[in-house]
Parts: C-alpha cells; sequence; structure tokens
C-alpha cells in the first residue's frame, strides 16, 4: 500500500458525477425538459436509451450519500440541472428544486462530505437551446443569472463552485459536431458558442463573488498531454503544437493570459467574433482550476496536398493498454500535464476534477464485483499525484470519476465508470472492489 505522507492533511478526497447522468426524473415536480431530454426522446442516445430514470438519484439521493459516506469521501462534486431550477432556463424559480439541492447539501454537510457545485455540466434548458444556445450571446446573461440564484440560495452552506464543466465538449461535439445535442455539424457555431461558454465563465464567476464574497470558484477543462508519435519528426512535434493549442493552450492562455493563442487562431478555419470586453471577463481571476484527466494525445503529422494534417495515434497502435471506451491508460500522462500547468501558468491552484476509467465490470456468482484493473488505474494515478505534489504544483483534491455506474451520455449504459456497480433494471447499488480500496486509501493515515 502506498504511502499518504505526502498529501496535505485537508486534502480533499472525492467522487464526481453530474445532473442528466444520475438523477433521471426527468420531469418531476416542474422540472423544465432539457436538451439532453430532449435528444435522449429523438432517439440519438444509443440503444435507444435515456436518462428519464437512470440511477434515479433524484429519489435515492438519501442512499447515495449513505454509499458515499461508506466509501469515506469528504467531498463530492456534483452538477446542477440548470432545468430543474428555471425551467426556462431564465425567469420563474422552480422551488421545489431548490429544495432538492438544498437538501442533498444538508445531508451532504451532515455527513462531513464537502459539496463541490458545478453549475453546467452538459445539459441546458431546450427552451434556451432553441433560442440559439451558446451561440446566442444573451445565454450568456442568463447564465449569469442563474449562477446567482444558486449562490444566493446554496452558498450559505456551499463554498465550492464550478462553472463549466469541459467546454470543449459542449462546442466541438453538439455545436461543431453532431453526436450531442444540439448537433448542428457547423464549425462556425461551435467557435462562437467555445468562445460564448468562457464569457459566460467569466460573467458567472463575478455573479457568484459578487452573491458570496467568501465563494471558491473555477471552471473545469479536460485536458490532455499531447505528444509526438516521432519525437526526431519535425512534422510530428508541429502538430503536437498545434493539437497542444486546440487542446490545452486555447483555454488556458485565455484564462490566464487574457488572449487565445495566435498560432492557434492562425491554424483554424473558424474563429470567434469577439466583443471589446471578453477577453477581460473570460480572465476575471479564480481560485482553482479543475482539470479532467483520463488520457494523453499521441499525434503525427501527415502531407496532404502540401498541407500538414494532424493524425491521431491509436493506443493500438502503440501497444498500450485501454479502457472500454478506447482510450489509453497513461498514469504518467497526469503529472506530465500537471507540471507543465505549473510550470507555464504561475502554479495556480489546481483540483483534479475526474479521473476515471471504464472497464467491463461483472458480477461475480457471491454478488460481489472485482475490478482490479481499475484499482491499479487509481493506485498509479494517484502515486504519480502524490509525486507532483512533492515536486512543488499546487494540487489541493482528487475526485474519482465515478461514484456509480451511469448512462455515459450518447453511449448510452454501455460504459461501467463507476466504484459502485449499479444495475439499470432494479437501481440496486453495489460497492465494487475499487470502492472499497478507496475506501481503504482515504482512511490510512
Amino acid at each position: 500500500m502506498h504511502s499518504k505522507t505526502k498529501f496535505p492533511a485537508d486534502f480533499l478526497w472525492g467522487v464526481s458525477t453530474s445532473a442528466y447522468q444520475i438523477e433521471g426524473g426527468w420531469n418531476e415536480n416542474g422540472k423544465g425538459e432539457s436538451n439532453w431530454d430532449r435528444w435522449a426522446h429523438l432517439g440519438k442516445i444509443k440503444n435507444g436509451n435515456t436518462g428519464d430514470i437512470t440511477c434515479d438519484h433524484y429519489h435515492l439521493w438519501k442512499e447515495d450519500v449513505r454509499l458515499m459516506r461508506e466509501i469515506g469521501i469528504n467531498a463530492y462534486r456534483f452538477s446542477i440541472a440548470w432545468s430543474r431550477v428555471l425551467p426556462d432556463g431564465k425567469g420563474k424559480i422552480n422551488q421545489k428544486s431548490i429544495d432538492f439541492y438544498s437538501n442533498l447539501v444538508d445531508e451532504l454537510l451532515k455527513n462531513n462530505v464537502k459539496p463541490f457545485i458545478t453549475l453546467h455540466h452538459y445539459d441546458m434548458p431546450v427552451t434556451l437551446e432553441e433560442e440559439g444556445g451558446w451561440v446566442n450571446r444573451q445565454t450568456i446573461g442568463h447564465f449569469a443569472k442563474y449562477a446567482e440564484i444558486m449562490a444566493k440560495h446554496l452558498g450559505d452552506r456551499v463554498k465550492y463552485w464550478t462553472t463549466h464543466n469541459e467546454p470543449i465538449c459542449i462546442a466541438g461535439l453538439g455545436y461543431s459536431g453532431t453526436s450531442e445535442p444540439p448537433g448542428l455539424g457547423d464549425s462556425k457555431a461551435g467557435a462562437q458558442a467555445l468562445h460564448n461558454l468562457l464569457v459566460a465563465h467569466g460573467s458567472a464567476v463575478k455573479s457568484i463573488k459578487t452573491e458570496r464574497k467568501g465563494a471558491k470558484v473555477g471552471i473545469v477543462l479536460n485536458l490532455y498531454p499531447v505528444q509526438p508519435f516521432n519525437k526526431e519528426s519535425e512534422d510530428d512535434r508541429k502538430v503536437a503544437r498545434t493539437k497542444d493549442g486546440i487542446l490545452n493552450r486555447w483555454f488556458l492562455d485565455a484564462l490566464y493570459l487574457g488572449k487565445y493563442p495566435e498560432d492557434v487562431w492562425a491554424y483554424q478555419k473558424e474563429n470567434p467574433e469577439i466583443k471589446p470586453n471578453d477577453m477581460g471577463t473570460i480572465s476575471t481571476p479564480t481560485n482553482f482550476l479543475g482539470i479532467n484527466y483520463y488520457s494523453r494525445y499521441v499525434v503525427k503529422g501527415k502531407r496532404e496536398e502540401g498541407k500538414l494534417k494532424i493524425v491521431d495515434v491509436s493506443p493500438e497502435e502503440l501497444g498500450t493498454p485501454f479502457s472500454t471506451m478506447g482510450w489509453e491508460i497513461y498514469p504518467e500522462g497526469l503529472g506530465i500535464l500537471l507540471r507543465r500547468i505549473g510550470k507555464d501558468y504561475k502554479n495556480p491552484v489546481i483540483l483534479v476534477t475526474e479521473n476515471g476509467v471504464a472497464l467491463d465490470d461483472k458480477i461475480e456468482p457471491d454478488g460481489s464485483i472485482n475490478d482490479p484493473v481499475r484499482i491499479d488505474f487509481l493506485k498509479r494515478h494517484i502515486e504519480e499525484l502524490k509525486n507532483t505534489i512533492s515536486g512543488g504544483v499546487d494540487v489541493r483534491g482528487y475526485f474519482v470519476w465515478t461514484l456509480m455506474d451511469t448512462i455515459e451520455w450518447e453511449l448510452g449504459f454501455t460504459q461501467r465508470f463507476g466504484l459502485v456497480y449499479t444495475d439499470f433494471k432494479t437501481l440496486k447499488r453495489t460497492v465494487k472492489a475499487s470502492g472499497r480500496w478507496y475506501k481503504n486509501w482515504i482512511n490510512q493515515t
């Protein structure tokens, strides 16, 4: 067993979830329809799955907090369903939903679990999406107002807030791409949505801080080390730099330096329209940076008609282990990424807000779920984290994705990331061996 001595005494050991993936209760007690509700009901999710019930956390939340206590975590990152609280994304507040989240916060605190709220984890009210979603600048103001409402109602007990989860996925998969709502397949819309998401982030930071002076606020980004397939190849090094710009520097430079990287701006076919105060708003100071780390990118350059194209190298080609998501298992990447951010961006406070692995978990005849690959995954990533912290990078928390098996967005119920096994027919929860391992790890002195 690894030693915990290198971790600060007040280090946060948590798990993360998101509203659409676990709550269910999709139209209960006045909740408005979200873009993901609509998307699922259009049959856009694998096997026709929907999040209408999923883990039914909306009704089983007390049992789920008991599970958290059983696993021994001291922090829980969850998201608010925007359309639950504001059915149209603006205007009338649904008090029953405020009460739901308020009761959840109270239950967490009663069990010595710090609540970490994410305001926007992919799902938004379909009303706002029909008005243009994140391409429409008015959404920025609606989001800032929503942030203010949540800070007003829960900020007396909730200290930690994050604005968006993974804006690159929202803009890239839903606006530039077609695999998530609204599925526009329009790169110009994607570029504008991405920019507007970041402006909304800065606006929401201001809203929360105005409402609650002592609030700690950040954003959650999915970041990746990007490495050239052949370090000796100038083309491979060049495309690695560009890919790093698209995935990492575009966000970090905007947040910490108040500008987008010039090389990426020049490379991209579509860039957003920027209003005069936007970059200042985006770079509004935050208290921490949330990082979701799952894997790395290895890339090579390919010349086609005089142009240099970026080609992603698969784990199969690399001959490295990977999860059922097809993502390479590469613990060293966590340290590489965190050290680089510490060095390039003046060592901000970092929380690893998601880290986990999807595996093909099986129930044994005795009802137990043994997942040694997940245990090894967690051990190696936490060891990497320990070395990074002892090297001076300011990391203050680690959250496993996820508490329990959920609907994995457009992939439906095909991927199991949880420390707890969910039987989606009976909703029975069973702590996996990895959940027990995590408990032992946290309990070590």
